[in-house]
């Protein structure tokens, strides 16, 4: 049975009809097939979905041309980007409030994390008799650098408790192994950093946790909602003039997240490149399993996310103005919902 184009338009009425067409013609090409995406960290269990879509082809599924630059850090992926070398951030959501308030559009489009996935914890060597909060008072804690995430969690959890910043001494010991010598050697009497640093300090006894944001519980108590974490994002006229593009990102990036949940750990410590386990594959599985509630299951950024890092940002940042900021700007769930139709299962 065929039907005519009248009876298309009698039954859908003519403006519905011709604004699907172009819509289904624009989702069989993509506007730029080779994408630039810069990250700051790429190893880290922070950034797995986006190894996990490039080693399981994903990208190559959805025909993209993936290029990943790793940066030292999320803030010179950001320059990347802003600086035209990379065309997309795999970064930290709260970068594009930043931005904005800066009088630069960027755009969170697909979730990585849910959770900011960074422990806090005491060293089980000179704070051995760890009671509450208040014992941290004059201590020296180290995060992976001043006026990062790390040094937002510790921030929040002291003010949490009645302390205030200058009540503790902060300093950058970065998020590798010199994080783990500074705490083991007694440099620092804390630390808040990433995994696999904080399951490493764990595991070997060297670190008892006192916050955990890779858990969605203490995430919502430090931060009072639900605080997004990883994210890919660009610039609102990126989005707007590469559109097929970004949902192809979208697209590899939900099955990725939906492929980590549902693989097992061993599965996922086989897919990832063999560096990322630093010799030591049962510390990193580990720091999978640790993380795994705070991996997004499927790219959709919580109602709530945006809300809660504009108080986040205004608490811990020097001259970050609110009221300058719209935060329904940053981000959008339109290409992860798309996503997730196209891939209800992974």
């Amino acid at each position: 049975m065929t039907v005519t184009r009248r009876e298309l338009l009698k039954l859908a009425g003519s403006a519905g009809v011709m604004s699907l067409a172009p819509a289904f013609a624009r989702a069989a090409k993509l506007e730029k097939t080779k994408v630039a995406i810069a990250v700051g960290g790429k190893a880290l269990v922070y950034y797995l979905p986006l190894t996990i879509a490039e080693v399981r082809g994903y990208f190559k599924d959805e025909g993209l041309d993936v290029t990943i630059a790793d940066f030292a850090g999320g803030a010179k992926a950001l320059q990347a980007v802003v600086g035209g070398s990379a065309d997309v951030v795999s970064g930290a959501f709260e970068h594009s409030l930043n931005l904005q308030s800066k009088g630069q559009f960027y755009r969170n489009f697909v979730l990585q994390g849910r959770a900011p996935l960074i422990g806090f914890g005491v060293s089980t060597k000179t704070m051995a008799n760890y009671k509450s909060p208040a014992d941290l008072k004059g201590k020296k804690i180290g995060v992976t650098a001043p006026g990062s995430s790390t040094n937002m969690v510790v921030n929040f959890f002291l003010a949490k408790h009645g302390l205030k910043p200058s009540d503790v001494s902060i300093i950058g010991v970065g998020a590798g192994a010199g994080a783990i010598t500074a705490l083991r050697s007694g440099q620092v009497d804390a630390m808040s950093n990433t995994d696999p640093v904080v399951t490493a300090l764990v595991s070997a006894g060297d670190m008892k946790v006192i916050a955990d944001t890779r858990t969605l519980k203490d995430t919502r108590d430090i931060f009072g909602g639900n605080m997004p974490a990883g994210t890919l994002y660009t610039a609102q006229s990126y989005i707007d003039a590469n559109p097929n593009t970004v949902q192809a990102l979208a697209n590899a990036i939900v099955r990725a997240d939906k492929w980590i949940h549902n693989a097992s750990i061993d599965e996922i410590a086989k897919a990832v490149p063999a560096n990322y386990l630093l010799g030591e594959p049962e510390v990193y599985k580990a720091a999978l399993k640790a993380s795994m509630e705070g991996l997004s299951p499927d790219g959709i950024i919580p109602e709530d996310g945006a809300a809660t890092a504009v108080k986040a940002l205004a608490a811990f940042v020097p001259d970050f103005d609110a009221a300058k900021v719209d935060p329904s700007k940053i981000w959008t769930n339109e290409f992860a919902k798309r996503a997730n139709e196209k891939y209800p299962n992974g």
